[in-house]
């Protein structure tokens, strides 16, 4: 016979947070165990209670822990239950975020590429082929974390229902599905749904009976007002203060100043509410987990870094921000400040000579299988996630100027005629005029992923050529593909493709540049307890890993100029860096001492 359910840690009878019974107030910071090396997870946790925080919160990315279909992983850095352990162990209460959908700027905002390749897949909604795999994922997910819950002996004090739907839809019926399973597969905590203070976004996101929380950057008050208006007896909660902001390759570095975001959360706290700094620390998109967003057609990749000007910097540092915030908590919960903690150590700047190894295209040919169709197939249909697609057919050009088109390219191609550079096609051009002289050759198109859409209504949205490729009105049929899923690529693997013919011997180096487009090595040797910050001097585009784990993209697009290697990255003694430059390859690499994230740009999220 089952006894009474649980009582929930965090309760509001009469519209104040309480805490087993007492006066509370959720003093939160976001930090995602998937943008963290497990190994630095105990750090950052010590960090952010040094801080005067009493909570962490975290997304659950599912794409993350289930990559292919029932193929499911909650070891090493997907172990969630140990995060949650090192959280209680640093004194640390926890909310969990499971989504399904997720955003955080994280490839197809959580969603695995699987799901939404689905022909016919309608997304966030009461669509009965969505709900069967969200409640398969549930089935695995939810007592997992149901066995975490303060009501069990753990920490986790609260469980988020969705993510800011209202940003999204309106289908009422889904939100209440998602709160539904969660309770139904043994959640008992706190639950509350969270979303943008607007009349819109409140309308289309908030359950009746679910504590509706709000995210939002600026003008604190007015959110209370609003919040309290439709809400009367429920405490005022920011699940999302964006202290910070995330950046895009091509634009400038986005930076908040410690005053501005010191006001608005001494607003927060005025007004009595209990808040989630996000982040406090942002970590780093490793391997290729970056999300993307769009405006007016226009893809915008999310960069390597998710420093976000966090207080908490990507590698640990304390920032002055950090330091300002800090002061403001402890004033108001009147507790005496926890020590803080060491700096981070860095290994000391130095300049590594590159050795050419594969070019391009020989190089990904020797680490793929061909697949053959007549039609070029997108992504989902190769059972790819994330990397590149090597495309290749063989037709005739006729004499004189001719139009190549590719029609549905997501998101970015490079052109080559028989093995040399022709040019670049992206998914607002569309098109490259090429030279025919009436014989056939051989026309490959290197297909880049830049990133899944996390927001928005593209969200789900396919990549590769989704469409057709055209000489002129003609359609060119016969292709051959090559997937290169680089974020699953095997050491072995990585050096497979770096052994095959060398660079000079292959794609030709554009005029005034060190080198042409390939692989290319060098190492540095390390202590294997020191981070430090990685430049690519004269590259242009690319990957590059660090003993077979790719550490993520480059770009001389920027902002970002250096890209994090955390300690727990190298080994003591040597270490191996391999580059997969796309476009034109600089001589050397640099180890340095401080992250280059580009020219700041002050950012203040409004609601104008």
């Amino acid at each position: 016979m089952n006894g009474p359910a649980p009582t929930a840690l965090l309760t509001h009878p009469d519209g104040e947070l309480l805490r087993d019974g007492r006066p509370h107030r959720v003093l939160a910071g976001s930090m995602h165990y998937f943008r963290v090396h497990p190994r630095q997870w105990a750090d950052r946790l010590t960090r952010l209670a040094a801080m005067g925080l009493n909570t962490v919160d975290t997304y659950i990315a599912w794409n993350f822990h289930e990559r292919r279909p029932g193929e499911y992983r909650f070891d090493g850095w997907r172990d969630v239950e140990r995060f949650a352990a090192l959280a209680a162990d640093t004194g640390l209460d926890v909310v969990l975020r499971p989504g399904p959908y997720i955003c955080a700027e994280w490839d197809n905002g959580g969603l695995p590429a699987w799901l939404t390749d689905r022909p016919g897949m309608r997304l966030r909604s009461s669509h009965p082929p969505y709900l069967d795999e969200v409640a398969r994922w549930f089935d695995v997910l939810v007592p997992r974390i149901a066995e975490l819950q303060a009501a069990r002996g753990g920490p986790v004090v609260a469980v988020q229902v969705e993510n800011e739907y209202g940003s999204y839809g309106d289908d009422h019926a889904y939100v209440r599905w998602v709160h539904d399973a969660l309770t139904a597969r043994g959640i008992t905590e706190l639950c509350y749904t969270a979303d943008g203070p607007t009349e819109l976004m409140l309308d289309g996101g908030t359950l009746p009976g679910v504590l509706a929380a709000a995210t939002f950057g600026s003008r604190a008050a007015e959110a209370a007002r609003l919040l309290r208006s439709r809400r009367d007896g429920e405490p005022f909660v920011c699940a999302e203060f964006w202290n910070g902001w995330f950046d895009h390759w091509g634009e400038k570095h986005h930076t908040r100043s410690p005053e501005s975001a010191v006001a608005t959360l001494s607003e927060i706290l005025a007004e009595g509410g209990s808040v989630s700094l996000y982040p406090a620390h942002g970590g780093t998109n490793f391997g290729l987990w970056a999300g993307a967003n769009h405006a007016d057609g226009t893809i915008q990749p999310t960069v390597t870094s998710y420093d976000s000007d966090a207080p908490i910097a990507e590698h640990g540092a304390l920032t002055e921000k950090f330091h300002r915030m800090r002061d403001l908590l402890h004033s108001v919960t009147g507790r005496p400040p926890r020590p803080l903690p060491e700096p981070p150590s860095l290994l000391p700047a130095r300049t590594l000579p590159v050795t050419a190894r594969a070019g391009l295209l020989p190089g990904l040919e020797a680490a793929s299988e061909p697949v053959h169709a007549s039609d070029p197939l997108g992504f989902g249909e190769l059972g790819l996630s994330a990397g590149l697609v090597l495309y290749r057919a063989h037709p005739v050009l006729p004499h004189g100027r001719v139009v190549l088109g590719v029609r549905g390219l997501h998101d970015r191609a490079q052109v080559f005629v028989d093995g040399a550079p022709a040019g670049i096609i992206d998914r607002e051009t569309g098109t490259l005029d090429l030279h025919g002289t009436g014989r056939p050759v051989r026309l490959e198109l290197l297909v880049e992923n830049q990133g899944r859409i996390n927001y928005g209504p593209l969200l789900g949205q396919g990549k590769g050529i989704l469409g057709a490729v055209q000489i002129d009105r003609r359609r060119v049929h016969g292709w051959t593909m090559r997937p290169l899923p680089l974020d699953e690529w095997t050491p072995e693997r990585l050096e497979r493709a770096a052994a095959s013919p060398p660079a000079a011997a292959n794609t030709p180096a554009p005029p005034g540049t060190a080198g042409g487009a390939g692989f290319a090595t060098a190492s540095f040797t390390a202590d294997g307890a020191s981070d430090t910050f990685l430049a690519l001097p004269g590259f242009h585009k690319g990957f590059v890993w660090i003993n077979g784990f790719l550490l993520g993209r480059y770009w001389n697009a920027g902002p970002q100029t250096t890209l994090y290697l955390p300690a727990p990255l190298t080994t003591a003694g040597a270490n191996t860096l391999t580059v997969l430059e796309l476009e034109r390859a600089g001589d050397h690499l640099e180890l340095r001492e401080r992250p280059e994230l580009g020219p700041p740009q002050e950012y203040v999220e409004t609601f104008d």
